[in-house]
């Protein structure tokens, strides 16, 4: 844990900060696939992601959902970040997009890090700045972005935060991800790959161009 903290976080904590965080921090194991955190959840716990990547959702009244953005190494959440501070429940529902490790802080230590170290204070702020762009990106991909450029972004998205060109996953799950049909998900693959963007295999797409 000592490394993959050291290695992803180094940059941005002083060596106090780093003691205080192997001191209290619980390291957890989600497989793929797992829900870490649910809507009306009560919050304990804030997560730094030390491997793999969490996709974050929101639900709708009719329980669908929509897909807001990926968290990958090095980073934790912001809406996590607002209901800790605000003692709220849970917001968001978080799913284990690969196998996935966390280090759980817990959230009494959120505001007496924010007072006493101005590492963690910058980090917790530039937090929130980046999630609110991809938020802001989110907004924009929905209102302007055409269903076929949303979902080749989407797969982009996936590969990326997974290191990996070929994703793993069915058109039903992409339809939850973007609020649409499996129907209209399945048409559009067959569309983008015979533009040659991606290729289809069983359970799998390959981005041909990240």
């Amino acid at each position: 844990m000592k490394e993959k903290l050291q290695q992803f976080y180094g940059y941005l904590f002083e060596e106090e900060l780093f003691k205080e965080i192997g001191k209290v921090g619980l390291q957890k194991s989600i497989p793929q696939g797992a829900v870490i955190m649910d809507i009306g959840q009560n919050i304990t716990h804030m997560p730094l992601l030390l491997e793999g990547a969490i996709k974050i959702l929101r639900e709708d009244e009719d329980g669908d959902e929509l897909l807001l953005y990926f968290l990958e190494r090095g980073d934790t959440c912001a809406m996590t970040l607002s209901c800790c501070m605000g003692t709220h429940k849970s917001e968001i529902r978080a799913i284990a997009e690969s196998d996935t490790e966390l280090l759980m802080i817990p959230v009494q230590q959120m505001e007496l890090w924010m007072a006493k170290y101005q590492s963690w204070r910058q980090f917790i702020l530039d937090s929130y700045h980046t999630r609110m762009m991809e938020l802001l990106e989110t907004v924009d991909t929905l209102a302007f972005l055409r269903m076929d450029e949303r979902l080749l972004k989407h797969l982009r998205d996936k590969a990326k935060v997974n290191q990996n060109e070929s994703i793993h996953t069915t058109h039903q799950e992409i339809a939850y991800d973007l609020n649409t049909s499996r129907v209209v998900i399945s048409r559009l693959l067959k569309k983008l790959e015979k533009e040659g963007k991606i290729k289809m295999h069983r359970h799998e797409i390959t981005v041909v161009d990240l």
